[in-house]
């Protein structure tokens, strides 16, 4: 049995995409990051850069006890390896696969979260910092077009784990200021992704756990946007 540590973002949508799609066991534990709950002592223990997801395996695979993982790259790598699916085995295949994974990890995730920090949470709109980012936001997009100009999925011809990274991120596409018609080719893959069930199913979880917004009040937002070297715990 695998427990997931998760809230409804871009991330933790990554990993119950996963475990859908290969129907792992899996209990879902939430973690409500707008009530510092990602603070909590034991959630530390498993995560201590106090971001969710994160994971604990009980049957991992050397028997030496549970597993704990954070980091949903580094997630999302484990459950494929400890599956066999999701990742090919070739040379050039998997690493084809890897770097798209890190570029999502590296760049489209961190790239789209500061988009969505000045333009929707930021109590103070700063221009320079929403077209900085919206913009970056945009060149991400066409990247990730370009490279599904030829392929069906972002690593070629198989869905894999570097497609899981990255579709959660397009999900809020127009929050982030983006057209998918600008983009064709990943139109035609998010909405291919969007049809399947495990991706459905995955989503339909997050409705079980939060239908509210994130941020909702100036407490959540110190809770989220106040943390420092000093509430490091």
């Amino acid at each position: 049995m695998i427990d997931l540590y998760y809230w409804t973002t871009p991330n933790g949508h990554k990993v119950t995409m996963f475990l859908e799609e290969t129907g792992l066991p899996y209990k879902l534990i939430p973690v409500n990051i707008a009530k510092g709950q990602q603070f909590e002592p034991d959630f530390l223990k498993i995560a201590p850069n106090n971001r969710i997801p994160a994971m604990v395996d009980h049957q991992a695979a050397e028997g030496e006890g549970p597993l704990a993982l954070f980091e949903s790259g580094a997630i999302l790598l484990y459950l494929a390896e400890k599956t066999g699916q999701f990742l090919p085995q070739g040379l050039r295949e998997r690493h084809e696969t890897l770097q798209w994974l890190f570029w999502q990890m590296g760049g489209l995730g961190p790239m789209a979260g500061q988009n969505h920090h000045f333009a929707t949470y930021a109590t103070e709109k700063l221009p320079y910092a929403i077209q900085r980012y919206v913009g970056e936001t945009g060149r991400l997009y066409g990247v990730l077009n370009k490279q599904l100009a030829d392929r069906e999925f972002v690593a070629g011809e198989h869905y894999s784990i570097a497609d899981m990274a990255s579709y959660p991120w397009i999900v809020p596409h127009e929050r982030q200021q983006q057209n998918l018609d600008d983009f064709p080719h990943l139109k035609r893959w998010f909405q291919a992704i969007a049809q399947r069930p495990a991706t459905q199913r995955a989503y339909a979880r997050a409705q079980e756990i939060n239908t509210q917004p994130t941020v909702h009040d100036e407490e959540a937002r110190k809770i989220l946007f106040g943390q420092n070297a000093a509430t490091v715990r």
